[in-house]
């Protein structure tokens, strides 16, 4: 598997949520086929310079969420019954959060609910002008 995964330990967010975000984004966008193999731990941690125990707590709660399963000896692989849905809605939730956290912005900086209205509008109107939704 090529390399597709980085973190920013600068970021402010944990590096076991960067990584488990990215996952599961990789599964929800078909990056990540149904039944392919992850790295393993020890490999994915080298290649990100990051403990181990980062590594196995992100596939740890991959598990527990139901986008992959590992068997021990075997390694870790993206389920094939349902993980993109279940990746694909965790998607959707960090895509919420990140929205809330820009309207909140907004109304802390004073627009009010048609300037928001008008301004989130205009940038979907930007990102999406190409497609038909």
């Amino acid at each position: 598997m090529p390399a597709i995964f980085t973190v920013d330990p600068r970021s402010g967010v944990p590096l076991y949520l960067q990584l488990i975000e990215q996952i599961k984004r990789a599964v929800a966008l078909g990056t990540i086929a149904p039944g392919e193999q992850l790295p393993t731990v020890k490999a994915l941690a080298l290649e990100l310079t990051v403990n181990p125990n980062t590594v196995a707590r992100v596939y740890r709660e991959l598990e527990h969420d139901g986008v992959i399963d590992t068997s021990p000896g075997r390694g870790s692989f993206v389920r094939t019954d349902g993980a993109g849905i279940e990746a694909r809605r965790a998607v959707a939730d960090v895509a919420r959060v990140t929205f809330e956290g820009a309207v909140r912005e907004a109304k802390s900086l004073g627009l009010s609910r048609e300037e928001t209205q008008e301004l989130a509008a205009r940038t979907i109107a930007r990102w999406y002008e190409t497609e038909n939704d």
